[in-house]
C-alpha cells in the first residue's frame, strides 16, 4: 500500500443505479483504469466509504463484522478484500500510482487532444455533427447582428440534447463574429486543489483540428505557475471546453481562429478561504496577464465560458428531490446571473457565500474568472432553463449570457 491505512482513490465518481431488484453503485474513472461500466454492490460500497486513510485494517474488520450481524471476520478476509479492490484499481496504492503516472505521461506527450465525447454525446462524423448543430441552432430565431463588439459569451456545457434550446440561444451570435482567437473557460470537474489547468494541445473533433495559441498559453503558464496544474491530463476527458469548440468550428471560418483552453477548478478545495479577496490574492498574476490578453487591440479576442448552474437533488448529495429545492435554487441562479450580467464580482461571491454553495453551481469558478478579466461590458441574459432527470429526482440549470461593449 502507498499509505499505511487503506485509502480509496479520491479521483473516482460514484453513482447509484438499479439493476433488477439490486441496488448497485456505478464507478466512473476518468483515468480509465477501472473497467467501464463497473458497478459494486451497495454493501461493498459502504465498506469502501470507510477507506479514507484514517481507518485501520482492524477498523474495517469491525465494519464487516457489523454488516454480518456480529459474525467473526478474520484479518485475512479483510486483506483479501483490499487486494480485490486494489486489483480493480479502486485504492490509492503504489500499483495505482504507477499506472496513473504512465497514463498521464502518455497523454502529456501528445500534441493533439482527440475528442473524447464524439460518437457518444454528439455524432462522430462531420456530416452528422453539422446536421445536429444546425438543428440546435435553427431551433431558435436568428439573433440580430450586435450593434457593438461582443466581448464574451456564456453557454451551457450540459449534454447537447438536453440543453439544445439554450445552446441555440447562446451560439446564434457566433454567426456574426470573426475573432482571431477565443479564450475558452471550462470547468475542471475532476480537478482538486488547483485553480486552473492549461494545455498546449490542439483540439481535434469530427470537424477538424483547432490550433492552440501556444505563445499566449505559455505566457499564462509563466504568470500563474503556482495556481496551475502541473500536467494537462484533466483535459483528456473533460467536455466543457470540447462542447464549445464544436460550435466555434461550425460557425466560424475554418482555420480563422486559435483557442486558449483554460479549465477552472473548484474554489473550496483550492483556496484557504472561500472569498473573493483570497481568490484575487492567489490568482492575481494569472488574472492580470489574462486580462491584458483580452484588452489587446491587435487581435480580436472572444471570451467564452462553458458553464452550468445549480445541481440539485439526491444525485448531487441533497436529501430532498429537486422539485423541493427548485424554488430556492432558481432564486440563487437568478441572483448569480444578475451579478454576472452587471459585472458585479462582489455580489457574485456574496451570493455564493450566502447559500454556502449548497446548490453546487459547477460553473462558479469559470464565471468568477470571467468577471475578473472581462473588459468593461454590458451583459444580457438570453435564456435560462432547468432540466429534470426524473429517475434520480435531480435537476441541473443552465443559461446563456451575451456581453458586449
Amino acid at each position: 500500500m502507498a499509505d499505511k491505512n487503506p485509502r480509496l482513490r479520491i479521483d473516482l465518481e460514484f453513482f447509484p443505479i438499479q439493476h433488477g431488484n439490486e441496488q448497485l453503485i456505478l464507478v466512473r474513472d476518468s483515468l480509465g483504469l477501472v473497467e467501464e461500466g463497473k458497478a459494486v454492490p451497495l454493501l461493498l460500497y459502504e465498506v469502501m466509504a470507510q477507506l479514507d486513510g484514517t481507518n485501520t485494517v482492524r477498523d474495517i474488520q469491525m465494519v464487516l463484522m457489523r454488516q454480518k450481524g456480529g459474525m467473526l471476520v478474520g484479518t485475512d478476509e479483510v486483506e483479501q478484500l483490499l487486494a480485490y479492490l486494489d486489483e480493480l484499481y479502486l485504492l490509492h496504492t503504489e500499483r495505482y500510482i504507477q499506472a496513473r503516472h504512465k497514463i498521464i505521461a502518455e497523454f502529456t506527450a501528445r500534441k493533439v487532444r482527440p475528442c473524447s465525447h464524439c460518437g457518444q454525446s454528439y455524432p462522430g462524423t462531420a456530416a452528422d455533427l453539422k446536421n445536429n448543430l444546425d438543428e440546435i441552432l435553427n431551433s431558435q430565431p436568428l439573433a440580430p447582428k450586435p450593434d457593438t463588439r461582443v466581448t464574451a459569451l456564456i453557454a451551457p456545457h450540459i449534454d447537447l440534447s438536453v440543453g439544445s434550446r439554450v445552446y441555440g440561444s447562446a451560439c446564434q451570435c457566433l454567426k456574426h463574429l470573426s475573432p482571431s482567437r477565443v479564450v475558452v473557460l471550462g470547468v475542471g470537474h475532476q480537478m482538486m486543489g488547483d485553480l486552473f489547468c492549461l494545455t498546449k494541445k490542439d483540439f481535434q473533433t469530427p470537424l477538424g483540428v483547432v490550433k492552440n495559441d501556444l505563445s499566449t498559453v505559455q505566457k499564462l503558464m509563466d504568470a500563474g505557475h503556482s495556481v496551475i496544474s502541473d500536467n494537462d491530463f484533466i483535459h483528456k476527458t473533460e467536455h466543457s471546453i470540447e462542447f464549445q469548440v464544436i460550435f466555434l468550428q461550425h460557425l466560424l471560418p475554418q482555420d480563422s481562429f486559435t483557442i486558449i483552453p483554460i479549465l477552472c477548478g473548484p474554489m473550496k478545495p483550492s483556496l484557504s478561504e472561500y472569498t473573493r479577496e483570497t481568490y484575487l490574492k492567489e490568482a492575481h498574476p494569472f488574472l492580470t496577464v489574462l486580462s491584458e490578453i483580452l484588452d489587446k487591440e491587435d487581435k480580436e479576442t472572444l471570451l467564452m465560458a462553458g458553464v452550468d448552474f445549480s445541481h440539485i437533488g439526491p444525485k448531487f448529495g441533497h436529501d430532498m428531490p429537486a422539485t423541493y429545492l427548485e424554488g430556492q435554487s432558481k432564486k440563487h441562479d437568478q441572483n448569480l446571473l444578475k451579478a454576472v450580467s452587471e459585472g458585479d464580482a462582489d455580489a457574485f461571491w456574496q451570493e455564493s457565500r450566502r447559500v454556502e454553495d449548497k446548490f453546487n453551481v459547477c460553473g462558479f469558478s469559470a464565471m468568477a474568472c470571467l468577471l475578473e478579466v472581462l473588459p468593461p461590458s454590458n451583459g444580457k441574459v438570453l435564456d435560462y432553463h432547468i432540466w429534470h432527470e426524473e429517475p434520480t429526482r435531480s435537476a441541473v440549470s443552465f443559461a446563456a449570457v451575451l456581453f458586449s461593449k
